[in-house]
């Protein structure tokens, strides 16, 4: 199934979930680095990357929307792709929770604060192997004549 919304002849939600999942990733590691260093600069860091993170996952979302709509009913994918948008709606909230937990304090963020970027980077984790089980496993926002030797997507022509 070829993907609804489109810039430059390739999908743009596949194009945008890079940064949120590299931001609060991101965000994570500096946590880590924060307990390990014993320096609250890398807490706040990581706020920061949460912050940019939840924008851009917010930006992704209605692009994941669109293509979800497309999807055929009572189907595998549409199922799945239930699973990773509501997932991923959970991700950003713990995220979101967890920055407001530190925004008054974000060189001491509370535990919870950071048990929840935890938890929800391996949710994240799952959302992110459930839309690679939409698009390699089952096609969803492929071009329907992809192939080994198709014409370039800038080109005007199908790809058959």
């Amino acid at each position: 199934m070829e993907s609804r919304a489109k810039l430059l002849g390739h999908p743009i939600h596949p194009m945008l979930i890079v940064f949120p999942l590299g931001l609060l990733g991101m965000a994570v590691i500096f946590d880590v680095v924060a307990m390990v260093r014993a320096e609250g600069y890398w807490s706040e860091v990581a706020l920061w990357m949460m912050i940019a993170g939840i924008a851009t996952g917010l930006l992704a979302a209605p692009f994941g929307l669109v293509d979800w709509l497309a999807i055929p009913s009572g189907t595998r994918a549409k199922r799945i792709g239930a699973l990773h948008g509501l997932g991923n709606v959970v991700v950003l909230l713990m995220f979101a929770v967890s920055a407001w937990f530190r925004w008054s304090t974000p060189q001491a963020p509370e535990t919870l604060a950071i048990g929840l970027s935890f938890a929800g980077l391996l949710l994240a984790l799952v959302t992110g192997w459930l839309g690679g089980e939409l698009v390699d496993r089952l096609g969803i926002g492929v071009d329907e004549g992809a192939h080994v030797d198709a014409p370039n997507s800038l080109k005007h022509r199908r790809a058959a």
